[in-house]
């Protein structure tokens, strides 16, 4: 701590950002400050770390860094600090389940954003198979969360670890700075007139213990469970409503409907039946999301944390985290997570010229199962496709020549072969759902059985700082050097299904190993009087087991002409990797194979594919022809051959992102209480990692067909289902895509404890080169905006938090479906009561307050309101 007698030059405001963050009471010493002064001066030296991996004044930060203090967390009224990051500039989240919201920014986002990264205390908290974080699960509760930082752009040249579109890190409260006891439960109530379900309630117990030992040694303990009623996807809108428009059956007459939320009609899940001499397109009956799932959700979250303080400022800790839960999670098929297992030991050293870290993560991924494969092969295990096709045809046949209109006939036809189908509510239904949960091979049953670990270790020295403690080394004041370096690997214990080891000479169920290594050096400067340019350069390399060594450079300006008022340009670029899933999945899915891109899981298949999308194209054409323009089977496939586009796509190479980001940021108005922060960003992608469906042809032995074979031979095989080997395959993007955007925030520290704030975000596709139609979706609305404003002691005690949200429609791009998602709004608010004895907090609030249901992506749930009362003691 400075010695409190010490003389400043600048106000003592502005000193503090470059000390590190001092802490208040140690200027307080000299000169008590007042409550409404202590914010000013708060607000005027908040410091980050995320920006830069050190210490650095929030006005100074080189690239735009969003904040969340302990003001802001106490006065914001969503559930959690985690639902509160929507509230941020920059930041966009969609929900996949009540207790898993996914975070992005910029741009290009879906329900398993590989693409931004989550710490808790510099912590990766992803489960490792999936490559991301399944919400805050494995992450801090809200006795325990200090701060929250999150950079809304690449972050890849200080961290790789594929954040590429941005970075989010929780700061946990150390337990030498804040012991004892602190409980906290919430009580509320969600569904409230949902059409589809009661209303039902919501719990969470959360409890916090620290206690230091001694001057050198402290601990501490955390635990949360929550229960509640997940967020029900229920949209019937067809995904397939032309099907068969060659023959009139639209709407509800169509038989081959594939509702959004149902499964077990998808394309895989369709025949095509010859009736009256004409072709038709059948699916399934398949079941609703409902039927298949359990929406009753629990988290069980803990950790414990032992500190020990090597010297004055070096800590040593230890941290174990661990977590149980069920919930409903979206990939390109949604899944029930039941009894899901993470846990984490993290062994952390900090001083202020090394940090070092090292973290070992293990999934189970417990009782989890697919819904899509559970209602498939709920269909098919009582009555196999080719019987229920058989009995389908027979059953039609019969209804026409007894007078029946097509459209009826195909309505008694389905409920003739559905005779025997398991009904939802049943005994028998819930038993056969239960046996296909546990078998792990889609194509029989919907298991989900992974196992998979996460070792990581890393360490960075402060070069500059440590010459300049040295005696021996004059190193400039001026300048700064830090260097770090970073290994990576993952274990997955194949499950035969899932993964498989596919190095040639290995047993298919040897552990399989995925591993990076990598490093950076940071060199930077501050110049001008008064160091008002700063100045830093980056450079980070990386390599990957199955590429050649990547490179990052990151370059930055800050230029402050006054310590309030701060302008900054960076340029940065960077790689992600393909995750686990990308590059080795081996899944039998639907009888749709969906494997990797590396070459060791997909050899050959590129080569001889066709496009699906061709495919679907020349048999729709097939379809039309034989149906209006009266062609022979033979004739429409020689006629429309010429349709099949051969597979132009290739083995997973790196993604890749280059980055423009200009921006201001001020304190302005007397105190500074008028925090302003604006920014813009121009974006260039290039291999962006998505999928595509392509068909081998195959023989009626399954053999797949000579590549040099006849292309109306290949034509004919692929206009049979049982002539398709169908592959989902990761790739890249032949595209080269752009994207801009940029944001203005206001944050304003009225007087009398006020505090208001105003952000607005605006991001936007430029433009696509050579567009394929493989770029990733861009799932992002153009306009986004946020208004808040609260205070925590309004009268007497009372406070309260309001905050309003809205988005414009986008457009929603992801495997399962694509359109629109409407333009939504949001109201959050909380009235607060603080009873200082026995230091008692009570907040009644509530999310999305109006209760008007909405989707924040196609496919996920209706999202109405959750209402709460939090009850806090210690905090």
């Amino acid at each position: 701590m400075p010695n409190a007698t010490l003389s400043f030059r600048f106000s003592p405001a502005l000193f503090l950002p470059l000390l590190g963050g001092v802490p208040l009471a140690g200027y307080a010493q000299t000169r008590p400050l007042s409550p409404d002064t202590t914010r000013r001066v708060q607000q005027l030296g908040e410091v980050v770390v995320a920006a830069s991996k050190v210490e650095e004044s929030i006005l100074q930060s080189p690239v735009t860094v969003e904040k969340l203090n302990a003001r802001q967390l106490r006065l914001t009224p969503a559930p959690s600090f985690f639902d509160a990051v929507e509230h941020l500039k920059g930041v966009q989240v969609i929900t996949p389940s009540l207790s898993f919201k996914v975070i992005n920014a910029r741009g290009f986002t879906n329900t398993t954003n590989v693409r931004f990264v989550q710490l808790v205390d510099g912590i990766d908290n992803q489960a490792p198979h999936i490559g991301g974080p399944i919400g805050n699960v494995l992450g801090p509760s809200d006795l325990d969360i200090g701060t929250v930082e999150i950079v809304p752009g690449t972050a890849a040249a200080l961290y790789s670890l594929n954040a590429i579109n941005g970075l989010a890190n929780f700061s946990t409260r150390n337990p030498f700075l804040s012991e004892g006891l602190s409980v906290q439960q919430k009580v509320g109530v969600n569904h409230v007139n949902d059409p589809y379900t009661r209303a039902r309630p919501f719990t969470e117990s959360s409890v916090r213990y620290a206690k230091a030992l001694s001057a050198k040694l402290a601990f501490k303990v955390n635990g949360t469970y929550l229960r509640g009623y997940d967020w029900m996807a229920t949209d019937q809108t067809d995904i397939n409503p032309n099907g068969n428009a060659t023959t009139g059956l639209l709407g509800d007459d169509n038989p081959a409907r594939d509702p959004v939320s149902s499964y077990g009609n998808e394309s895989s899940n369709r025949s095509m039946l010859t009736l009256g001499g004409k072709a038709y397109q059948v699916a399934r009956t398949g079941y609703r999301e409902r039927d298949v799932v359990d929406y009753h959700l629990q988290t069980l979250r803990y950790d414990a944390a032992l500190h020990y303080k090597l010297t004055q400022n070096a800590e040593l800790a230890y941290t174990y985290r661990g977590s149980n839960f069920d919930n409903v999670y979206q990939r390109s098929n949604r899944f029930q997570l039941d009894n899901y297992h993470l846990q984490q030991h993290a062994l952390q050293l900090t001083t202020p010229v090394v940090q070092a870290r090292a973290y070992f993560t293990q999934e189970n991924t417990g009782k989890s199962y697919n819904l899509r494969s559970a209602a498939e092969n709920l269909d098919r295990s009582y009555k196999p496709d080719a019987q229920w096709n058989r009995e389908y045809t027979a059953a039609w046949n019969a209804a026409v020549q007894n007078g029946q209109s097509v459209a009826q006939a195909h309505a008694t036809a389905r409920a003739a072969a559905d005779a025997g189908r398991f009904q939802p509510g049943t005994p028998a239904f819930q038993q056969r759902l239960d046996s296909l949960t546990n078998i792990n091979n889609w194509d029989q049953g919907a298991a989900l059985r992974v196992r998979a670990n996460l070792l990581h270790a890393e360490g960075q020295v402060n070069v500059g700082e440590t010459l300049r403690r040295s005696t021996q080394v004059g190193f400039p004041t001026w300048a700064d050097l830090l260097v770090g370096a970073d290994y990576r690997t993952y274990y997955i214990e194949p499950d035969g299904n899932y993964f498989i080891n596919p190095e040639q000479g290995q047993d298919p169920y040897n552990t399989l190993t995925y591993g990076k290594t990598g490093g950076f050096v940071q060199a930077g400067a501050r110049l001008l009087p008064g160091e008002k340019l700063r100045l830093t350069a980056t450079l980070r390399a990386d390599k990957n087991d199955y590429f050649s060594t990547r490179f990052n450079p990151r370059f930055t300006a800050v230029y402050s002409p006054t310590q309030r008022h701060n302008f900054r340009v960076s340029y940065q670029s960077g790689y992600r990797f393909p995750s686990l899933f990308e590059g080795f999945s081996n899944v039998n899915s639907g009888q749709v194979k969906r494997i990797g891109g590396l070459r060791v899981m997909s050899d050959g298949v590129f080569e001889n594919s066709y496009l699906r999308s061709s495919i679907d194209a020349f048999n729709a054409a097939v379809t039309r022809d034989r149906n209006t323009n009266g062609l022979t089977q033979t004739q429409a496939i020689a006629k429309n051959q010429g349709r099949l586009v051969k597979n132009p796509y290739t083995y997973l190479k790196p993604e890749h992102i280059k980055s423009l980001e200009v921006g201001y940021k001020a304190a302005l108005l007397p105190g500074g209480r008028l925090l302003a922060d604006v920014d813009f960003y121009y974006n260039t992608y290039r291999d962006f990692i998505a999928q595509v469906e392509a068909y081998v042809p195959v023989n009626s032995a399954g053999e797949p067909l000579n590549t040099g074979a006849d292309l109306n031979g290949i034509a004919t095989a692929l206009n049979a289902r049982s002539g398709q080997a169908r592959y989902r395959l990761w790739t890249n993007s032949q595209s080269q895509v752009y994207n801009y955007g940029g944001s203005l925030g206001l944050r304003y520290d009225v007087t009398d404890g006020y505090l208001a704030g105003a952000n607005v975000t605006y991001t936007r596709l430029d433009r696509t080169e050579s567009g394929d139609g493989l770029e990733d979706g861009f799932n992002t609305p153009r306009w986004a905006y946020n208004l808040s404003v609260g205070n925590e002691n309004a009268y007497k005690n009372f406070g309260f938090g309001l905050n309003y949200r809205w988005q414009a429609k986008y457009y929603s791009q992801t495997f399962l479906v694509s359109g629109y998602v409407p333009a939504y709004s949001t109201l959050d608010a909380q009235l607060s009561y603080r009873l200082p004895q026995p230091n008692l907090r009570f907040k009644l609030g509530a999310s999305n307050v109006l209760n008007q249901y909405y989707v924040s992506y196609l496919g996920g749930p209706s999202i109405g309101g959750l209402y709460y009362l939090q009850v806090t003691y210690g905090l």
